[in-house]
């Protein structure tokens, strides 16, 4: 890859499996072939900076962030369901949005997510049960790109 050409406003990161995940200020390289192209080195701490943002989000988990934290703490459904105590047909409904997903397991989950993904969660038990309930328009995960080697969320 040839040098930076310049720092975009955003990029819709869609490659996580969610649809509302921006990265600001990635670095836009040209590649051989003269394209330009985002470049995005150190994906474990893009994911656990995009995690960190789902964990402390006000509202409930959606389906896709399910799965994203689901398999970033490297669970299979089974795995998921086993601990939740409910059955893996019932992680998959929640996954692929049929059915809202149980307002205790949102709570256990952001918990364990923390624990098992060395983030913090900055929200109290008590916090994180008032938000997990469905609420209408959701802002996007908003994260600061400009330092590759230390990923952060930025706070809406």
């Amino acid at each position: 890859m040839e040098g930076a050409m310049q720092r975009p406003p955003s990029y819709r990161y869609t490659e996580c499996g969610l649809d509302d995940v921006v990265i600001e200020g990635l670095e836009v390289v040209t590649d051989d072939s003269g394209e330009q192209v985002y470049c995005i080195p150190n994906l474990p701490s893009l994911h656990r900076a995009i995690a960190q943002m789902i964990i402390n989000r006000s509202s409930a988990l959606s389906g896709k962030e399910l799965r994203f934290l689901r398999t970033e703490m490297g669970l299979t459904q089974p795995e998921l369901a086993a601990i939740l105590k409910v059955s893996r047909p019932t992680i998959n409904r929640w996954e692929q949005g049929k059915t809202e997903i149980d307002g205790n397991a949102q709570v256990v989950i952001r918990l364990m997510a923390a624990e098992r993904l060395a983030v913090k969660a900055t929200s109290t038990i008590e916090e994180m049960t008032e938000r997990s309930v469905s609420t209408a328009g959701r802002d996007p995960i908003r994260i600061d790109g400009s330092d590759p080697s230390e990923y952060r969320p930025i706070a809406a």
